[in-house]
């Protein structure tokens, strides 16, 4: 399916493009069987299964004739809100079972179409997405809970992957927003290799060789996104700002995006600065992708709710090259995270520069997340959204006057409000369109990138 929008003016001062061309914007459509297998407590909302939930993460992989073919990957599988358990914030995983996929997208004829699922698996089989347990980096404390809620445990090989790029090599480079994670998978998705935040002394990891500091990553904030630059070192995008000692997160001006060279292990840490002027909170704004243009520029989605609660979605292109190392800074009580503007310039940190070149909700973008970015050539992008597999929860029998937040989960698996059972449950339905649909833009640049 492919519908037309009709493109519209941006007027800002700081735009590389005042005009981008009429986007084409596709739903991307799945081979006849092609859904989530769901058989648990609400099935019979969902006959046909889930939609599978791709566009976490996008990659052009090239042109074959008059078709483009993407390389695209899912998050960490179906899962809705749940009330927390205790203090803890809780997540229903509807499929507990299911392994973050890689799928191809071909654009051809005016139709785009998903196939070649491939689960990501080890030497011990598929793996899922089920949080980490506690005690190790990368542990986000969330209780996993099934569809009745019950308590899940995961066996600390849970993936929520959410950015690819090529390893030059055949393969491909994941990233994961637990650990945070770098993962090097083959073209089947078989994983050859993992990087995560380096265990300091007393500290568990599951995969080393990435600076320490990344463990700060806000819950399920981790790398949101990365790209491959020509000279082979991957950069990837921690979705939002770091909260280190679970002070910083509201005040830090930037967050990370991360050089890691796989052909020598070197890590350099570069700042991005966020719109705060645009939010209520400095954590509000979020990475959506990133993705190459040459070696010290690259493009990426900048997002969130804004002070007006009205949702963002820019697209800026971003200028590393004079952009300060933050390795050198991250001592104890100095984390440049807790500097203002002028503290930055007086300690020589430079942030990286940013041009914005789109702003989607400007060209008619709807969706609340734009989580996929790849370009095609020098004017020409492509955007998904992640469509959270089309599913949500629902509070039946609400008890009146309360929210979620009122509510918790027991042990046993019931809805309690102070402390006390109620007949409250939950349920979990369909999400509506277009918010269910798997929408991939071919947006034109009027001018090139430079």
């Amino acid at each position: 399916m492919k519908r037309k929008i009709i493109p519209l003016v941006i007027g800002c001062g700081f735009s590389l493009s005042t005009l981008a061309a009429q986007p084409q914007h596709y739903i991307v459509t799945f081979p006849e069987g092609t859904r989530v297998s769901y058989s648990g407590a609400f099935a019979s909302a969902f006959p046909n299964g889930l939609p599978v939930g791709i566009g976490s993460g996008l990659l052009f992989t090239g042109k074959q004739g008059d078709a483009l073919t993407f390389e695209t990957v899912t998050d960490r599988g179906p899962n809705a809100d749940s009330p927390d358990m205790g203090k803890k914030e809780a997540k229903i995983f509807v499929t507990p079972d299911f392994a973050p996929l890689l799928m191809k997208i071909r654009v051809q004829n005016g139709k785009a179409e998903a196939t070649d699922a491939r689960p990501l698996h080890d030497e011990k089989g598929n793996v899922n997405g089920l949080p980490l347990q506690d005690g190790v980096i990368g542990s986000t404390n969330e209780v996993a809970l099934s569809d009745t809620l019950k308590v899940l445990h995961g066996d600390n090989r849970g993936l929520d992957t959410e950015g690819i790029t090529t390893d030059g090599k055949g393969g491909y480079w994941l990233c994961d927003e637990y650990g945070p994670f770098l993962i090097n998978v083959d073209q089947r998705g078989r994983i050859l290799s993992m990087h995560g935040p380096q265990a300091a002394e007393g500290e568990k990891s599951i995969a080393g060789g990435l600076p320490n500091v990344l463990k700060w990553r806000q819950p399920n904030r981790g790398f949101e996104g990365l790209t491959r630059m020509p000279d082979g070192r991957i950069i990837a995008a921690v979705q939002s700002t770091l909260d280190i000692n679970g002070k910083s997160k509201k005040q830090a001006r930037f967050t990370r995006l991360v050089s890691f060279d796989p052909a020598t292990g070197k890590t350099a840490m570069y700042g991005y600065p966020i719109d705060s002027e645009a939010y209520a909170k400095n954590n509000d704004a979020k990475i959506g992708d990133i993705v190459a243009i040459d070696n010290q520029h690259i493009l990426l989605i900048e997002q969130g709710s804004g002070k007006d609660d009205v949702m963002r979605n820019l697209i800026y292109k971003v200028d590393l090259s004079r952009a300060t190392d933050l390795a050198a800074f991250d001592k104890p009580d100095e984390y440049p995270e807790f500097d203002d503007e002028k503290t930055l310039a007086q300690r020589g940190i430079k942030l990286a520069a940013k041009t914005r070149v789109v702003d989607l909700r400007q060209l008619g973008w709807q969706q609340e997340k734009a989580e996929g970015l790849a370009l095609i050539d020098n004017k020409t992008l492509a955007v998904a959204n992640d469509n959270d597999f089309g599913v949500k929860m629902v509070m039946k029998n609400p008890v009146e006057g309360k929210k979620r937040k009122d509510y918790r989960v027991n042990e046993q698996g019931t809805l309690t409000v102070d402390d006390k059972p109620v007949a409250t449950t939950i349920g979990l339905k369909p999400l509506e369109k277009p918010e269910s649909d798997s929408e991939l833009w071919i947006v034109t640049l009027a001018e090139p990138l430079k």
